[in-house]
């Protein structure tokens, strides 16, 4: 009997970002990947189409009321999709995790161990049972009251809030109080209440001197002010407040990161003496399960933590029956080594994935398709093989899976393969191919099939001759203890191991002080900005250049044009309706909030005046407009712009706009935009760069792009350091240091260390297996 349902989602007409007019089916019930290189539109495809429609039918359902709550995603440019289940998306995006976020808070996994010690834990004789509220941090039930639950207390010492006590008041002795007229205001006022501003700070009496820094009285006091003698100066009632009053509200308080940035300077951070460092009262911290508190478990690794609760007595059984199943697919995605008090803020972008893909496996939902972003990125090729197992029983249990990956493995892998291309941004868009992965061979103009059938390791490379030595350690941190490491200068080196095992700890020892660094450059994955208003060309300083282009025009001469009348960030030439944005907010009755194209300049962000001035036929919204590749013709003769254009194209990335929003980036996007406009300047001396998995997000026709420039700076005389789980990076490099040989408590040693050859022959490595394979 056939059914009547349709067994595809079938998609129509798709226009989103650079789609042309996209027609594909991809069948449901199956792990489907989609593939392509950087900026081919496949993201387009599976996150900004099928489940940016997903959701907004889910929106169409709720009550409108409800609808104003929740982020919406705008309707996807498609003519129609059929066939498409509810869905469930899975990103690499960070949201903004605070402190109080932990890996418990994301996997639910600490309501049930609070659950636990509420039900099942030992009290002391006579204590009264507690609500579970009252073992969480974050509850006023549960929390420390000295600390507020947060586990550290903040203070400040007279050194730390007057570094130099020869200054007076008047001088400036108190560095923590604020700068401009706020700081001059507190000093008058200190002076109308009688303290000798004037005197140098030591030489003050010592009861005065704590009166001034650490009083919690506020007194107010009428201040005359003597100030220019041509400006009429009232008096006025001023309220004193100490300096580490100061410090502690604005370090409390403040929204701004400079602000309390300053002010953490003047702090000093220890465990909370109340609950040393446990974040919880004593009530919730006198009961143990099996001998220790909750705050002692929440420190384990889960690993750990399953083995504890093995074993436990009937009544507690069904409680940590359902822990153990909890943490069970936490540990198979290989994050066994984290703890349930480890912060959000400190994961890296794909242990905070995996860890929402591992509260999935245990929700038990049914017909709705996954939608997840290279789930591994950042993943060892040992954990690579766990995560496949997971997407299967994802599968299995009768869900479909869209993953957006380019680990060929989870590629081989995969029931069916939508490969998007066969370029970026422009030369791209299109589907070139859906259906079962062997079928891929035949398409020739694929850059993915050329990496995935193509199984001859890539030639042999001569090994360069290090010119030295760098000696990092011992280091004792996080799992390092007393960890020494010897990199050598003027190669290629790629520092390995599984996730947890402490690559990352190991490669931020390394500062410019250590003898033998000259200049570092640290090329992170971290935007280039929060806002829209920071974008491609205000980052690279592209931008000052072609303003001045713009500038010199006789148009611009002609009217009194100068630079600044190109910036949409100041008043003069940007739309003032939208203040340079290019959006506005649309405020309707009922709904949420939305944004529109502003009405007066269409999205261009200048004003109409601007506009009318023109270079080579373009004005300046037209060039920001321009890809980098269109921008690299348009600009040809202009060598300050074209030198920028130039390595923004050697490192892969002609398919971005210039003016596009740092929002909208990738973080391997955010760190090739980085290492471009390192790249761009004339380089001096030795530079050592270091490179935190510079392949991440990048298909491999991207990463040989990559690696070729990698290896021209190192070619050039510097020396470069990369975090890498790619091993086709690993086996063109001079020297390895493998770190392990597992994650978190049973990592933390370098396990081998040498060239590649060398490394893929020892046996305790976990690298060394995969490493082999990919060696010539």
């Amino acid at each position: 009997m056939t059914s009547p349902h349709d067994p595809y989602v079938r998609v129509r007409g798709a226009r989103e970002h650079n789609l042309r007019g996209v027609d594909v089916d991809v069948p449901r019930d199956v792990v489907a990947v989609f593939t392509g290189v950087s900026g081919s539109g496949k993201s387009s495809l599976a996150f900004g189409t099928v489940y940016a429609e997903a959701q907004r039918r889910y929106f169409e359902s709720v009550a409108p009321y409800a609808r104003r709550l929740i982020h919406q995603v705008g309707a996807p440019k498609v003519g129609e999709i059929t066939g498409l289940p509810p869905a469930v998306s899975l990103e690499q995006r960070r949201s903004a995790p605070t402190s109080r976020s932990s890996v418990g808070t994301v996997t639910n996994v600490s309501n049930s161990l609070r659950m636990l010690f509420s039900r099942a834990g030992d009290y002391p004789p006579g204590a009264e049972r507690l609500d579970s509220d009252a073992f969480s941090p974050n509850t006023a039930a549960g929390a420390c009251p000295e600390c507020h639950g947060l586990g550290r207390v903040h203070a400040t010492t007279e050194e730390l809030l007057v570094p130099d006590p020869s200054l007076s008041v008047r001088e400036g002795a108190i560095a923590a109080w604020p700068g401009a007229w706020q700081g001059k205001n507190l000093r008058d006022i200190l002076d109308a209440l009688g303290h000798d501003v004037d005197r140098p700070w030591r030489e003050l009496p010592a009861e005065q001197r704590e009166w001034i820094l650490f009083t919690d009285e506020q007194p107010v006091v009428t201040v005359h002010p003597v100030r220019d003698a041509d400006r009429i100066q009232r008096p006025y009632q001023g309220t004193y407040m100490s300096a580490r009053r100061y410090v502690m509200k604005t370090f409390a308080d403040s929204r701004s990161l400079t602000l309390r940035a300053r002010a953490e300077r003047f702090l000093t951070s220890a465990p909370c003496p109340g609950c040393g460092g446990s974040r919880l009262r004593p009530e919730a911290l006198a009961v143990t399960f099996g001998g220790r508190t909750i705050a002692e478990l929440a420190a384990l690794p889960l690993a750990e933590l399953a083995g504890v609760l093995e074993g436990t007595s009937e009544t507690a059984r069904v409680l940590t029956d359902d822990l153990k199943s909890r943490i069970a697919p936490v540990v198979e995605l290989g994050l066994g080594y984290l703890s349930l008090d480890r912060a959000t803020p400190t994961l890296s972008a794909g242990e905070l994935q995996r860890l929402r893909l591992a509260t999935q496996l245990r929700s038990g939902l049914f017909g709705v398709v996954y939608v997840l972003d290279e789930p591994s990125a950042g993943l060892h090729p040992a954990d690579t093989e766990a995560l496949r197992t997971v997407l299967e029983r994802l599968k299995a249990a009768g869900n479909s899976v869209f993953v957006v990956e380019h680990h060929l493995d989870v590629v081989r892998g995969a029931d069916w393969i939508v490969d998007v291309g066969p370029r970026a941004g422009e030369h791209g868009g299109r589907v070139l191919y859906s259906g079962p992965v062997a079928g891929l061979a035949s398409v020739a103009e694929s850059a993915t099939a050329r990496f995935l059938f193509d199984g001859s390791p890539a030639p042999a490379r001569r090994l360069r001759e290090p010119r030295g030595r760098l000696e990092v350690g011992p280091v004792t941190r996080h799992n390092l203890r007393g960890v020494t490491a010897e990199f050598p200068l003027g190669v290629f080196t790629a520092v390995t191991g599984v996730s947890g095992s402490g690559k990352s700890t190991l490669i931020g020892q390394i500062t410019e002080e250590l003898p033998g660094v000259g200049r570092l450059v640290s090329v992170d994955q971290k935007p280039i900005g929060r806002t829209p208003r920071s974008n491609l060309a205000t980052y690279t300083g592209l931008f000052d250049v072609v303003r001045k282009v713009f500038a010199a025009t006789d148009a611009a001469r002609e009217r009194g044009y100068g630079v600044g009348r190109f910036s949409f960030n100041v008043a003069g030439g940007r739309c003032e309706t939208c203040q340079g944005e290019g959006f506005v907010s649309v405020e309707l009755l009922f709904l949420p909030s939305t944004y529109a194209p502003c009405p007066d300049c269409g999205g261009a962000r200048y004003n109409a005046d601007t506009l009318q001035v023109t270079y080579r036929g373009r004005n300046i919204a037209e060039v920001l407009d321009l890809t980098v590749e269109s921008a690299a013709d348009f600009f040809a003769d202009t060598p300050p712009v074209a030198r920028s254009l130039t390595t923004l194209l050697d490192v892969g990335l002609g398919y971005l706009r210039l003016g596009q929003p740092a929002t909208e980036l990738s973080g391997g996007e955010a760190q090739r935009i980085k290492l471009a406009s390192e790249l761009q300047r004339g380089r001096r001396g030795h530079t050592l760069y270091l490179l935190d998995e510079p392949t991440t997000g990048l298909h491999p026709a991207d990463v040989e792009v990559l690696m070729r420039q990698l290896h021209g700076l190192v070619d050039a005389g510097h020396t470069v350091i990369v975090v890498e789980h790619d091993m086709s990076v690993v086996a063109g490099a001079d020297w390895v240091i493998d770190l392990g040989p597992g994650g978190g408590s049973e990592g933390g040693r370098i396990v081998a260390a040498g060239a590649p050859a060398e490394v893929a022959r020892m046996p305790e490595s976990r690298t060394a297996p995969y490493l082999a394979r990919a060696l010539p």
